[in-house]
């Protein structure tokens, strides 16, 4: 009179889930590889940001999980200015995820977001 499931069901929806702590772990180590040693440059920003999404979406699409990617970064000199941002998502919260990383180093801040829309 209990419902059944199969544990194959079961092992093939967590192989399908957006993983938030597997999302943060790819963001903060690509960050970290590509900005960890360097100050901010004006003229190196566009190479920064392009590389961290490329190496973001390279190690998102390995995990081999149903799912499209949208990446972006945004890099941001420290000057004392201030930057707000949002973000809003029409989805279904069961299958579908996001997750927004901050970085910051002596000269700059790098916020990276990632959202995963399941197929």
């Amino acid at each position: 009179f209990g419902e059944q499931f199969d544990m194959d069901d079961l092992h093939s929806s967590e192989e399908a889930a957006f993983v938030i702590e597997d999302v943060q772990n790819i963001i903060k180590e690509s960050v970290e590889s590509i900005l960890q040693t360097v100050t901010y440059q004006h003229s190196k920003v566009k190479q920064y940001s392009n590389s961290i999404v490329e190496q973001c979406l390279k190690r998102l699409t390995s995990l081999n999980k149903p799912f499209k990617y949208i990446v972006t970064c945004i890099i941001l000199q420290k000057t004392g200015a201030g930057l707000h941002t949002a973000t809003a998502a029409y989805w279904d919260n069961v299958t579908d995820g996001g997750y927004t990383h901050k970085w910051e180093s002596k000269t700059m801040y790098c916020i990276t977001t990632v959202f995963g829309i399941a197929i």
